[in-house]
């Protein structure tokens, strides 16, 4: 029996060839302001499955595999799903309305998911850790804020296709689904939730000070 995070790495793998073998399929499905302010909301999920390039996926799905083990201790297939997909949803959503504004942004990538299922991780077990290279430990938390800033630094360069964007509402995602389907958490750690929330708050606007 395959876990969830084995079949959405797989599911992402398929569809991410998919676009680079197809463009009209990757066009289609990528998300657009334009596109989908006019009906098809649908790119808002679809474009998770899509990605700029190999390291782009391959950065993605370590990131989340890196951390979905934590989120397999405490929560079904179901559970897990709800928490990468609405942080999904989230993530686009933000960009939609931080981007409302520009027709033409596009953007793809499980970055959205993944910063949610990122917080969600940390705030489930604050002691995670990932490995980089098999040996670099970073704690969890700051791997976190890494990858958001990371976000900052491809939102202003505008060098890529990549929805750095959706960092912010995914992560908030992951927090809120984690909380909704565990909320004893709001009282075991209110303080620590406050703390992961600074480093979105303080991202968010600088991105919107940015765009002033």
């Amino acid at each position: 029996m395959f876990s969830i995070s084995t079949i959405i790495i797989a599911v992402t793998a398929i569809l991410t060839y998919q676009g680079f073998s197809n463009p009209d399929f990757f066009n289609k499905y990528k998300f657009n302001i334009s596109a989908v302010r006019s009906g098809e909301q649908y790119r808002m999920l679809t474009s998770g499955f899509l990605h700029a390039d190999w390291f782009h996926f391959a950065f993605n799905m370590f990131s989340f595999w890196s951390f979905t083990n934590v989120l397999e201790i405490y929560f079904n297939s179901i559970q897990i799903l709800i928490i990468y997909i609405g942080s999904m949803f989230l993530g686009s959503f933000l960009s939609l309305r931080l981007h409302q504004n520009e027709p033409h942004y596009s953007a793809i990538g499980a970055s959205g998911a993944v910063s949610g299922v990122i917080y969600s991780a940390i705030l489930l077990h604050p002691e995670s850790s990932v490995y980089l290279f098999g040996a670099l430990k970073i704690p969890g938390f700051l791997f976190a804020i890494l990858y958001l800033s990371y976000s900052i630094f491809g939102m202003k360069g505008r060098f890529d296709n990549i929805g750095h964007t959706a960092h912010f509402g995914g992560a908030v995602g992951g927090l809120f689904f984690t909380l909704m389907l565990k909320p004893i958490l709001l009282n075991e750690r209110l303080m620590f939730i406050g703390l992961m929330l600074i480093p979105i708050v303080v991202l968010y606007f600088i991105v919107r000070k940015d765009k002033l």
